[in-house]
């Protein structure tokens, strides 16, 4: 009987102390995230501001004469724009479509080699 106890003594010692450790292992991975959150943040402006720079670029693509606003596609990545369209446009089209895109805050380049001119 006494051996029973001894060991059920131990055995709730052992796990309190496990349980100790766990909880001050969760302790510090709650609170290193805060760090690792302030790096993410940056990346989520970029985001932000990526999305942000599509969407200005295809809104003054569509409400300018001269551009087929609607057949460009418009990506960005880290502020360069891509410019692509499946149907031709001419080479005034695509001239106006880069000095659109060229004018927005934050384009910091435009590639334009996926609009195909007629």
């Amino acid at each position: 009987m006494k051996t029973f106890a001894i060991a059920a003594a131990t055995a709730t010692a052992l796990t309190l102390t496990m349980a100790n450790a766990a909880f001050a292992q969760t302790t510090q991975t709650t609170q290193s995230p805060m760090v690792v959150a302030a790096g993410e943040m940056t990346k989520a402006k970029e985001v932000t501001s990526d999305t942000w720079i599509t969407t200005k670029v295809k809104t003054e693509l569509m409400a300018k004469k001269g551009v087929p606003g609607i057949g460009v596609e418009v990506d960005t990545k880290e502020g360069v724009v891509t410019l692509s369209s499946s149907n031709p446009v001419t080479q005034a089209e695509k001239d106006k479509a880069i000095s659109i895109a060229k004018h927005i805050k934050g384009v910091k380049a435009v590639m334009a080699d996926g609009l195909k001119t007629q």
